[in-house]
Protein backbone atom coordinates (compact mmCIF):
# COMPACT_ATOMS: atom_id res chain seq x y z
CA UNK A 1 0.00 0.00 0.00
CA UNK A 2 0.93 3.61 -1.09
CA UNK A 3 0.78 6.62 1.59
CA UNK A 4 0.25 9.89 -0.03
CA UNK A 5 2.15 12.20 1.90
CA UNK A 6 -0.26 15.59 2.81
CA UNK A 7 -3.73 15.87 3.30
CA UNK A 8 -6.77 15.75 0.72
CA UNK A 9 -10.47 15.82 1.79
CA UNK A 10 -12.77 12.70 1.77
CA UNK A 11 -15.93 11.89 0.49
CA UNK A 12 -18.35 11.76 2.98
CA UNK A 13 -19.39 8.51 1.96
CA UNK A 14 -15.94 6.87 2.37
CA UNK A 15 -16.09 4.40 -0.76
CA UNK A 16 -17.71 4.61 -3.77
CA UNK A 17 -20.42 1.61 -3.10
CA UNK A 18 -22.69 4.01 -0.86
CA UNK A 19 -22.68 5.81 2.43
CA UNK A 20 -20.19 4.84 5.79
CA UNK A 21 -21.70 2.71 8.62
CA UNK A 22 -22.97 5.70 10.48
CA UNK A 23 -23.89 8.11 7.65
CA UNK A 24 -27.47 9.41 8.35
CA UNK A 25 -29.12 9.06 5.03
CA UNK A 26 -32.76 9.93 4.22
CA UNK A 27 -34.65 6.98 2.37
CA UNK A 28 -35.33 9.39 -0.53
CA UNK A 29 -31.49 10.41 -0.80
CA UNK A 30 -30.77 6.32 -0.90
CA UNK A 31 -32.83 5.51 -3.28
CA UNK A 32 -31.58 8.21 -5.74
CA UNK A 33 -28.19 6.93 -5.25
CA UNK A 34 -29.57 3.45 -5.91
CA UNK A 35 -30.96 4.72 -9.10
CA UNK A 36 -28.00 6.39 -10.40
CA UNK A 37 -25.45 3.12 -9.56
CA UNK A 38 -28.43 1.20 -11.76
CA UNK A 39 -28.42 3.71 -14.45
CA UNK A 40 -24.58 3.74 -14.60
CA UNK A 41 -24.13 -0.36 -14.44
CA UNK A 42 -26.71 -0.04 -17.60
CA UNK A 43 -24.70 2.69 -19.88
CA UNK A 44 -21.74 0.65 -19.77
CA UNK A 45 -23.55 -2.74 -20.43
CA UNK A 46 -25.79 -1.00 -23.35
CA UNK A 47 -22.26 0.93 -24.50
CA UNK A 48 -21.03 -1.90 -27.33
CA UNK A 49 -24.57 -1.88 -28.44
CA UNK A 50 -24.72 1.53 -29.16
CA UNK A 51 -21.10 0.97 -30.62
CA UNK A 52 -22.43 -1.73 -32.61
CA UNK A 53 -25.23 0.64 -34.09
CA UNK A 54 -22.41 3.16 -35.19
CA UNK A 55 -20.84 0.33 -36.88
CA UNK A 56 -23.63 -0.70 -38.84
CA UNK A 57 -25.89 3.03 -39.32
CA UNK A 58 -21.96 4.88 -39.65
CA UNK A 59 -20.28 6.42 -43.08
CA UNK A 60 -21.57 5.09 -46.30
CA UNK A 61 -19.40 2.45 -47.84
CA UNK A 62 -16.38 3.56 -49.99
CA UNK A 63 -17.02 4.65 -53.24
CA UNK A 64 -14.14 5.48 -55.87
CA UNK A 65 -14.05 8.90 -57.25
CA UNK A 66 -13.36 7.11 -60.97
CA UNK A 67 -13.86 4.17 -62.78
CA UNK A 68 -14.05 2.94 -66.32
CA UNK A 69 -13.99 0.32 -68.36
CA UNK A 70 -13.77 -0.23 -72.09
CA UNK A 71 -15.00 -3.41 -73.64
CA UNK A 72 -15.21 -5.19 -76.93
CA UNK A 73 -19.19 -5.87 -77.61
CA UNK A 74 -18.64 -8.91 -79.49
CA UNK A 75 -16.65 -10.86 -77.28
CA UNK A 76 -16.99 -9.34 -74.08
CA UNK A 77 -12.88 -8.72 -74.15
CA UNK A 78 -11.81 -6.00 -71.62
CA UNK A 79 -9.97 -3.86 -73.47
CA UNK A 80 -8.92 -0.97 -70.85
CA UNK A 81 -10.17 -1.05 -66.70
CA UNK A 82 -9.63 1.28 -63.98
CA UNK A 83 -11.72 0.40 -60.67
CA UNK A 84 -13.79 -2.09 -62.64
CA UNK A 85 -15.18 -3.48 -59.71
CA UNK A 86 -15.09 -1.23 -57.31
CA UNK A 87 -18.66 -0.88 -55.95
CA UNK A 88 -20.48 3.13 -56.56
CA UNK A 89 -23.99 4.45 -57.03
CA UNK A 90 -24.92 3.97 -60.68
CA UNK A 91 -27.66 6.66 -60.31
CA UNK A 92 -29.64 6.96 -63.50
CA UNK A 93 -27.59 3.77 -64.77
CA UNK A 94 -30.25 1.92 -63.12
CA UNK A 95 -32.76 2.31 -65.77
CA UNK A 96 -31.27 0.53 -67.68
CA UNK A 97 -32.23 -2.64 -65.65
CA UNK A 98 -35.37 -1.26 -65.46
CA UNK A 99 -35.97 -1.00 -69.29
CA UNK A 100 -34.29 -4.35 -70.01
CA UNK A 101 -37.05 -5.89 -67.96
CA UNK A 102 -39.31 -4.02 -70.01
CA UNK A 103 -37.89 -5.63 -73.34
CA UNK A 104 -37.92 -9.04 -71.30
CA UNK A 105 -41.75 -8.49 -70.69
CA UNK A 106 -42.20 -7.60 -74.38
CA UNK A 107 -40.67 -9.93 -76.35
CA UNK A 108 -42.46 -12.50 -73.77
CA UNK A 109 -45.43 -10.39 -74.45
CA UNK A 110 -46.97 -9.68 -70.99
CA UNK A 111 -47.16 -6.27 -72.65
CA UNK A 112 -47.19 -4.73 -75.61
CA UNK A 113 -45.92 -1.19 -76.54
CA UNK A 114 -49.40 0.23 -76.76
CA UNK A 115 -50.27 -1.66 -73.11
CA UNK A 116 -51.21 1.29 -70.62
CA UNK A 117 -49.52 1.58 -67.36
CA UNK A 118 -51.84 3.85 -64.29
CA UNK A 119 -49.52 6.32 -62.50
CA UNK A 120 -50.11 6.05 -58.51
CA UNK A 121 -49.85 8.73 -56.13
CA UNK A 122 -46.42 7.12 -54.86
CA UNK A 123 -44.79 7.74 -58.70
CA UNK A 124 -46.29 11.03 -59.42
CA UNK A 125 -44.54 12.71 -56.60
CA UNK A 126 -40.98 10.95 -57.40
CA UNK A 127 -38.31 13.93 -57.36
CA UNK A 128 -36.83 15.32 -60.43
CA UNK A 129 -36.07 14.09 -63.13
CA UNK A 130 -39.55 13.39 -63.83
CA UNK A 131 -42.05 13.66 -67.03
CA UNK A 132 -44.73 15.39 -64.34
CA UNK A 133 -47.22 12.33 -64.84
CA UNK A 134 -50.74 12.94 -62.30
CA UNK A 135 -52.12 10.51 -60.30
CA UNK A 136 -54.75 8.32 -62.24
CA UNK A 137 -53.16 9.04 -65.58
CA UNK A 138 -52.03 6.22 -67.61
CA UNK A 139 -48.72 5.99 -70.34
CA UNK A 140 -48.22 3.33 -72.92
CA UNK A 141 -45.25 1.41 -72.43
CA UNK A 142 -43.59 2.76 -75.68
CA UNK A 143 -44.16 6.30 -74.63
CA UNK A 144 -42.51 4.94 -71.19
CA UNK A 145 -40.02 3.70 -72.79
CA UNK A 146 -38.72 6.89 -74.32
CA UNK A 147 -39.49 8.82 -71.21
CA UNK A 148 -36.29 6.83 -69.62
CA UNK A 149 -34.30 6.79 -72.88
CA UNK A 150 -34.38 10.68 -72.90
CA UNK A 151 -36.05 12.17 -70.07
CA UNK A 152 -34.75 9.65 -67.41
CA UNK A 153 -37.91 10.54 -66.03
CA UNK A 154 -37.99 8.85 -62.10
CA UNK A 155 -41.86 9.10 -62.02
CA UNK A 156 -41.85 7.21 -64.84
CA UNK A 157 -39.42 4.56 -63.63
CA UNK A 158 -41.79 3.77 -60.80
CA UNK A 159 -44.97 3.22 -62.68
CA UNK A 160 -43.25 0.57 -64.82
CA UNK A 161 -42.10 -1.16 -61.21
CA UNK A 162 -45.73 -0.97 -59.93
CA UNK A 163 -47.52 -2.11 -62.79
CA UNK A 164 -44.80 -4.62 -63.26
CA UNK A 165 -44.30 -6.27 -59.54
CA UNK A 166 -47.17 -4.31 -57.48
CA UNK A 167 -44.53 -2.15 -55.73
CA UNK A 168 -41.03 -0.55 -56.74
CA UNK A 169 -39.57 -2.94 -53.55
CA UNK A 170 -40.75 -5.98 -55.22
CA UNK A 171 -39.42 -5.15 -58.51
CA UNK A 172 -36.11 -4.49 -57.10
CA UNK A 173 -36.01 -7.34 -55.67
CA UNK A 174 -36.61 -8.73 -59.15
CA UNK A 175 -34.09 -6.59 -60.98
CA UNK A 176 -31.41 -7.68 -58.67
CA UNK A 177 -32.10 -11.67 -59.43
CA UNK A 178 -31.51 -10.72 -63.00
CA UNK A 179 -29.01 -8.86 -62.38
CA UNK A 180 -27.09 -12.47 -60.57
CA UNK A 181 -28.39 -14.35 -63.59
CA UNK A 182 -26.40 -12.28 -65.92
CA UNK A 183 -23.19 -12.47 -64.35
CA UNK A 184 -23.49 -9.03 -62.15
CA UNK A 185 -22.27 -10.44 -59.05
CA UNK A 186 -21.68 -7.26 -57.33
CA UNK A 187 -24.75 -4.98 -58.16
CA UNK A 188 -27.63 -4.53 -56.14
CA UNK A 189 -30.49 -2.99 -56.75
CA UNK A 190 -33.09 -1.09 -54.42
CA UNK A 191 -35.22 1.17 -56.67
CA UNK A 192 -36.11 1.35 -60.24
CA UNK A 193 -35.01 4.96 -60.38
CA UNK A 194 -31.21 5.24 -59.20
CA UNK A 195 -32.71 7.64 -57.08
CA UNK A 196 -30.28 7.78 -53.70
CA UNK A 197 -30.35 4.23 -51.61
CA UNK A 198 -27.15 3.73 -49.62
CA UNK A 199 -27.35 0.09 -50.56
CA UNK A 200 -27.76 0.51 -54.41
CA UNK A 201 -24.55 -0.24 -55.56
CA UNK A 202 -22.82 -1.53 -59.13
CA UNK A 203 -19.30 -1.71 -60.78
CA UNK A 204 -18.30 -0.33 -64.21
CA UNK A 205 -17.61 -3.79 -65.09
CA UNK A 206 -21.17 -5.18 -64.09
CA UNK A 207 -22.53 -2.18 -66.41
CA UNK A 208 -20.75 -3.15 -69.06
CA UNK A 209 -22.15 -6.59 -68.56
CA UNK A 210 -25.82 -4.98 -68.72
CA UNK A 211 -25.22 -3.19 -71.71
CA UNK A 212 -23.65 -5.91 -73.64
CA UNK A 213 -27.44 -8.05 -73.03
CA UNK A 214 -29.28 -5.11 -73.99
CA UNK A 215 -27.28 -5.56 -77.34
CA UNK A 216 -27.20 -9.04 -78.19
CA UNK A 217 -30.83 -9.97 -76.28
CA UNK A 218 -33.01 -7.55 -77.69
CA UNK A 219 -31.51 -5.65 -80.59
CA UNK A 220 -35.17 -4.91 -81.90
CA UNK A 221 -35.98 -3.04 -78.77
CA UNK A 222 -32.25 -1.55 -78.05
CA UNK A 223 -32.64 0.92 -80.76
CA UNK A 224 -34.62 3.35 -78.48
CA UNK A 225 -31.58 4.18 -76.77
CA UNK A 226 -30.45 6.05 -80.25
CA UNK A 227 -33.83 7.88 -79.94
CA UNK A 228 -32.67 11.68 -80.02
CA UNK A 229 -36.02 13.51 -79.26
CA UNK A 230 -38.82 12.54 -77.62
CA UNK A 231 -42.37 14.45 -77.47
CA UNK A 232 -44.82 14.27 -74.81
CA UNK A 233 -48.05 16.67 -74.25
CA UNK A 234 -46.30 18.59 -76.51
CA UNK A 235 -42.90 19.26 -74.59
CA UNK A 236 -40.26 18.55 -76.39
CA UNK A 237 -37.25 16.32 -74.61
CA UNK A 238 -33.84 15.76 -76.05
CA UNK A 239 -31.67 12.95 -75.00
CA UNK A 240 -29.30 13.69 -72.19
CA UNK A 241 -26.94 11.55 -74.11
CA UNK A 242 -25.02 13.76 -75.44
CA UNK A 243 -22.53 11.95 -77.39
CA UNK A 244 -25.42 10.80 -79.71
CA UNK A 245 -25.16 14.14 -81.62
CA UNK A 246 -21.07 14.43 -81.21
CA UNK A 247 -18.96 10.79 -81.28
CA UNK A 248 -19.46 9.19 -84.90
CA UNK A 249 -21.51 6.09 -84.68
CA UNK A 250 -22.73 6.07 -81.12
CA UNK A 251 -26.16 4.77 -80.94
CA UNK A 252 -26.73 4.51 -76.93
CA UNK A 253 -27.12 4.39 -73.70
CA UNK A 254 -27.77 5.97 -70.88
CA UNK A 255 -26.12 9.10 -68.69
CA UNK A 256 -26.68 9.16 -64.47
CA UNK A 257 -25.87 11.46 -61.90
CA UNK A 258 -26.34 12.09 -58.11
CA UNK A 259 -23.67 14.01 -55.91
CA UNK A 260 -22.72 10.86 -54.63
CA UNK A 261 -21.73 9.36 -58.07
CA UNK A 262 -20.34 12.12 -60.19
CA UNK A 263 -21.67 12.06 -63.41
CA UNK A 264 -21.87 8.71 -65.01
CA UNK A 265 -22.33 7.25 -68.41
CA UNK A 266 -22.65 4.29 -70.29
CA UNK A 267 -22.12 4.50 -74.33
CA UNK A 268 -21.70 2.19 -76.99
CA UNK A 269 -20.72 2.81 -80.51
CA UNK A 270 -20.15 0.99 -83.83
CA UNK A 271 -18.12 1.04 -87.00
CA UNK A 272 -17.32 -0.89 -89.43
CA UNK A 273 -19.21 -3.97 -88.30
CA UNK A 274 -17.22 -3.64 -84.93
CA UNK A 275 -19.10 -2.32 -81.62
CA UNK A 276 -17.13 -1.00 -78.17
CA UNK A 277 -18.77 -0.47 -75.05
CA UNK A 278 -17.64 2.08 -72.54
CA UNK A 279 -17.99 2.37 -68.73
CA UNK A 280 -17.35 5.73 -67.30
CA UNK A 281 -18.42 6.46 -62.86
CA UNK A 282 -17.50 9.38 -61.08
CA UNK A 283 -16.87 12.18 -64.14
CA UNK A 284 -16.29 15.72 -62.41
CA UNK A 285 -18.89 17.21 -65.04
CA UNK A 286 -21.21 16.09 -68.08
CA UNK A 287 -18.40 17.97 -70.56
CA UNK A 288 -15.50 16.42 -69.60
CA UNK A 289 -17.00 12.86 -68.82
CA UNK A 290 -17.71 12.95 -72.49
CA UNK A 291 -14.78 13.96 -73.47
CA UNK A 292 -13.06 11.37 -71.52
CA UNK A 293 -15.88 8.80 -73.14
CA UNK A 294 -14.80 9.84 -76.53
CA UNK A 295 -10.58 9.23 -75.69
CA UNK A 296 -12.21 5.68 -74.41
CA UNK A 297 -14.47 4.50 -77.29
CA UNK A 298 -11.46 5.83 -79.64
CA UNK A 299 -9.10 3.64 -77.29
CA UNK A 300 -11.43 0.75 -78.23
CA UNK A 301 -11.59 0.78 -81.81
CA UNK A 302 -8.06 1.20 -82.09
CA UNK A 303 -7.14 -1.61 -79.72
CA UNK A 304 -9.68 -3.79 -82.16
CA UNK A 305 -8.67 -2.42 -85.18
CA UNK A 306 -5.12 -3.89 -84.10
CA UNK A 307 -5.64 -6.74 -82.58
CA UNK A 308 -4.29 -5.55 -79.21
CA UNK A 309 -4.45 -7.87 -76.34
CA UNK A 310 -6.02 -6.37 -72.69
CA UNK A 311 -4.98 -3.13 -71.91
CA UNK A 312 -5.13 -2.19 -67.91
CA UNK A 313 -4.68 1.36 -67.21
CA UNK A 314 -4.19 2.57 -63.40
CA UNK A 315 -4.76 6.20 -63.32
CA UNK A 316 -7.21 7.86 -65.24
CA UNK A 317 -6.94 9.60 -68.54
CA UNK A 318 -6.75 13.16 -68.76
CA UNK A 319 -9.31 14.68 -71.28
CA UNK A 320 -8.05 16.78 -74.35
CA UNK A 321 -11.05 19.61 -74.59
CA UNK A 322 -9.49 21.23 -77.46
CA UNK A 323 -8.68 18.04 -79.88
CA UNK A 324 -12.35 17.37 -78.90
CA UNK A 325 -14.19 20.17 -79.75
CA UNK A 326 -12.18 20.58 -82.99
CA UNK A 327 -12.93 16.57 -84.07
CA UNK A 328 -16.84 17.70 -83.62
CA UNK A 329 -16.44 20.92 -85.41
CA UNK A 330 -14.79 18.98 -87.99
CA UNK A 331 -17.31 16.07 -88.50
CA UNK A 332 -20.57 16.90 -90.42
CA UNK A 333 -24.09 17.26 -88.45
CA UNK A 334 -26.50 14.37 -88.51
CA UNK A 335 -30.06 14.94 -88.66
CA UNK A 336 -31.58 14.18 -85.00
CA UNK A 337 -34.16 10.94 -84.89
CA UNK A 338 -37.33 11.81 -83.98
CA UNK A 339 -39.82 10.11 -81.39
CA UNK A 340 -43.50 10.03 -80.51
CA UNK A 341 -45.02 9.68 -84.16
CA UNK A 342 -43.11 12.28 -85.65
CA UNK A 343 -44.52 15.15 -83.57
CA UNK A 344 -43.38 18.77 -84.92
CA UNK A 345 -41.37 21.19 -82.95
CA UNK A 346 -43.82 24.28 -82.23
CA UNK A 347 -43.23 26.67 -79.51
CA UNK A 348 -43.83 26.20 -75.99
CA UNK A 349 -47.43 26.31 -75.00
CA UNK A 350 -48.18 29.77 -72.95
CA UNK A 351 -48.72 27.65 -69.47
CA UNK A 352 -45.24 26.82 -69.44
CA UNK A 353 -43.17 29.95 -70.36
CA UNK A 354 -41.65 30.74 -67.41
CA UNK A 355 -39.47 29.71 -65.11
CA UNK A 356 -37.07 30.68 -61.51
CA UNK A 357 -33.25 30.81 -61.06
CA UNK A 358 -32.15 29.54 -57.34
CA UNK A 359 -28.50 30.63 -57.49
CA UNK A 360 -25.01 31.05 -59.69
CA UNK A 361 -22.76 28.40 -58.81
CA UNK A 362 -19.24 27.94 -59.71
CA UNK A 363 -19.54 24.25 -60.19
CA UNK A 364 -22.12 22.52 -62.48
CA UNK A 365 -23.08 19.74 -59.90
CA UNK A 366 -23.59 22.45 -57.01
CA UNK A 367 -25.97 24.44 -59.20
CA UNK A 368 -28.15 21.14 -60.63
CA UNK A 369 -27.97 20.26 -57.01
CA UNK A 370 -29.67 23.28 -55.99
CA UNK A 371 -32.39 23.38 -58.27
CA UNK A 372 -33.19 19.55 -57.82
CA UNK A 373 -33.15 20.20 -53.98
CA UNK A 374 -35.41 23.19 -54.88
CA UNK A 375 -37.63 20.90 -56.26
CA UNK A 376 -38.15 18.59 -53.10
CA UNK A 377 -38.64 21.55 -50.93
CA UNK A 378 -41.69 23.21 -53.17
CA UNK A 379 -42.59 20.49 -55.24
CA UNK A 380 -46.72 20.96 -55.77
CA UNK A 381 -45.15 24.35 -57.73
CA UNK A 382 -42.34 23.13 -59.44
CA UNK A 383 -42.60 18.84 -59.73
CA UNK A 384 -43.57 19.86 -63.73
CA UNK A 385 -40.36 21.93 -64.54
CA UNK A 386 -37.45 20.68 -66.12
CA UNK A 387 -33.87 21.37 -64.91
CA UNK A 388 -31.74 23.31 -66.60
CA UNK A 389 -27.94 24.17 -65.93
CA UNK A 390 -27.31 27.55 -67.88
CA UNK A 391 -23.84 28.43 -68.34
CA UNK A 392 -22.64 32.01 -68.09
CA UNK A 393 -18.82 33.32 -69.00
CA UNK A 394 -17.87 36.13 -67.47
CA UNK A 395 -15.24 38.48 -68.10
CA UNK A 396 -12.44 37.65 -66.36
CA UNK A 397 -13.02 34.34 -67.89
CA UNK A 398 -14.31 32.21 -65.13
CA UNK A 399 -18.14 29.84 -65.76
CA UNK A 400 -20.95 30.82 -63.35
CA UNK A 401 -23.68 27.88 -64.27
CA UNK A 402 -26.49 29.27 -63.11
CA UNK A 403 -29.44 27.11 -61.60
CA UNK A 404 -32.63 26.98 -63.34
CA UNK A 405 -36.30 25.26 -63.28
CA UNK A 406 -38.13 25.83 -66.32
CA UNK A 407 -41.17 24.80 -68.29
CA UNK A 408 -43.66 26.28 -65.24
CA UNK A 409 -46.39 28.86 -65.64
CA UNK A 410 -46.29 32.40 -64.62
CA UNK A 411 -48.33 31.72 -61.57
CA UNK A 412 -46.37 28.52 -60.40
CA UNK A 413 -43.39 30.33 -60.52
CA UNK A 414 -44.44 33.26 -58.70
CA UNK A 415 -45.61 31.31 -56.14
CA UNK A 416 -42.50 29.38 -56.03
CA UNK A 417 -40.40 32.10 -55.44
CA UNK A 418 -42.64 33.03 -52.69
CA UNK A 419 -42.36 29.57 -50.83
CA UNK A 420 -38.66 29.74 -51.24
CA UNK A 421 -37.95 32.83 -50.17
CA UNK A 422 -40.24 32.11 -46.96
CA UNK A 423 -37.92 29.32 -46.57
CA UNK A 424 -34.73 31.57 -46.52
CA UNK A 425 -34.07 30.41 -50.13
CA UNK A 426 -33.05 32.58 -53.05
CA UNK A 427 -35.34 32.74 -56.24
CA UNK A 428 -35.40 35.50 -59.04
CA UNK A 429 -38.70 34.53 -61.67
CA UNK A 430 -37.34 34.60 -65.23
CA UNK A 431 -39.62 34.77 -68.71
CA UNK A 432 -38.66 32.62 -71.65
CA UNK A 433 -38.37 32.84 -75.05
CA UNK A 434 -41.40 31.79 -77.03
CA UNK A 435 -39.52 29.55 -79.22
CA UNK A 436 -37.64 27.81 -76.71
CA UNK A 437 -37.65 24.14 -75.98
CA UNK A 438 -37.60 22.60 -72.47
CA UNK A 439 -34.66 20.46 -71.76
CA UNK A 440 -32.74 19.00 -68.92
CA UNK A 441 -28.23 18.88 -69.51
CA UNK A 442 -28.13 15.94 -67.45
CA UNK A 443 -29.31 13.66 -65.02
Amino acid sequence: MFKIKGSCPRDRRGTIGGPIKGDNLSRSETRKRKAAATGLSARRLLAPVFLAVLLVLGPPPAVAKYASLVMDAETGRVIHEINADTRNYPASLTKMMTMYLVFEALESKLWTVDSKLRVSARAAHQPASRLGLRRGQRITVEDAILALVTKSANDVATVIAENMSGSERSFALRMTAKARKLGMYRTTFRNASGLPHRGQLSTARDMGVLARALIRNYPVYYRYFSIDRFAHQGIIHRNHNKLLRSYDGADGIKTGYIRSSGFNLVASAQRHGQRVIGVIFGGNSPNSRNVLMTRLLNLGFKALRQGSSLVVATTPPKPKPAKAKARAKARPKVEPKMAARNQSLGPVPKHRRWGIQVGAYAQYSRAYDAARKAIEVAPRQLRNGTIKVVPLKKRNGKILHRARIKGLSQKNATLACRFLKKKKAHCMKIRMRDGYRVATNKR
